[in-house]
């Protein structure tokens, strides 16, 4: 565990630096512009969703593949989703991204479809089962409950593909969970920017755990928030522990600081001004 005086330099640094990507104009090249495109809940999670799962590679290329598969839903994603006629899936049969293809595509629709039509958004999905009577998650429930029980939920139609499973992950699996942790973070957290959407209310931000990619886990390992080795769920949890230490209330606001000092810092100015 770092020292209080690190921790308290450490604090100034990342607040400054997540506050500085935390900016309208990250919107634009990062993946969260494709949810951004819409408006009504359901448009925004369906897209946010789409766009999370879609998350890897180049984001430039990930933003033209999301861009394709909207669309082919004529931008209308949740319309389609509930409305679709099996005629209309047949455009999806040549749809690719890097490993997620024509047959994993179709299964999200169904299953999208199915939840719709027993929940209001996927906010309930993520929480029913939990017994909460439609309450918020206890400030001290653990998120990991929540991701388990989403996974087990997506997954309950009797034609899931077990080759889709790799496309949603759980912490049954020790998966650190990137993707949906990215999409939480997205539709949990809620500030003043309107970087991320915050319209989720019974998640609390500070429940949340930080996306972890390659680039985050080479600045956190460099600033000394993770001790771990390898990167699975419990250096994700080691990881959002330490950052708590820092802002319990909103750990993963930091996650645009770990990010951008990894993706977009090109002359690790930042690292610099730190060090």
């Amino acid at each position: 565990m770092p020292g209080k005086k690190y921790l308290e330099n450490l604090h100034t640094f990342l607040t400054e630096r997540a506050w500085y990507y935390n900016q309208q104009n990250f919107i634009e090249t990062d993946p969260i512009s494709i949810p951004h495109r819409f408006k009504t809940k359901q448009d925004i999670e369906i897209a946010g969703f789409f766009a999370a799962t879609l998350a890897w590679g180049q984001r430039v290329t990930i933003i033209k593949k999301c861009s394709e598969l909207l669309h082919m839903m004529d931008n209308k994603p949740f319309e389609f989703v509930m409305h679709h006629k099996l005629n209309d899936l047949k455009p999806f049969a040549k749809f690719k991204h890097r490993t997620f293809n024509a047959t994993d595509t179709l299964y999200f629709i169904e299953s999208l479809s199915q939840i719709y039509r027993n929940h209001n958004s996927l906010e309930d999905a993520f929480v029913t089962g939990l017994n909460l009577n439609r309450q918020p998650l206890p400030e001290q429930y653990p998120i990991e409950q929540a991701l388990i029980q989403f996974n087990k939920l997506f997954f309950s139609l009797p034609d899931a593909p077990a080759r889709t499973q790799k496309h949603v992950s759980t912490p049954s699996r020790k998966s650190a969970c990137k993707r949906l942790n990215m999409f939480l973070r997205w539709m949990v957290r809620q500030d003043k920017q309107g970087v991320d959407f915050g319209i989720w209310n019974r998640i609390s931000p500070a429940q949340l755990v930080c996306p972890c990619d390659v680039h985050v886990e080479r600045v956190s390992r460099n600033l000394k928030l993770i001790t771990r080795k390898g990167m699975n769920w419990q250096t994700a949890i080691e990881l959002t522990s330490t950052l708590r230490l820092l802002n319990q209330a909103d750990p993963v606001l930091y996650d645009f600081a770990l990010f951008g000092l990894g993706v977009l810092d090109h002359d690790h100015a930042g690292f610099k001004a730190f060090k």
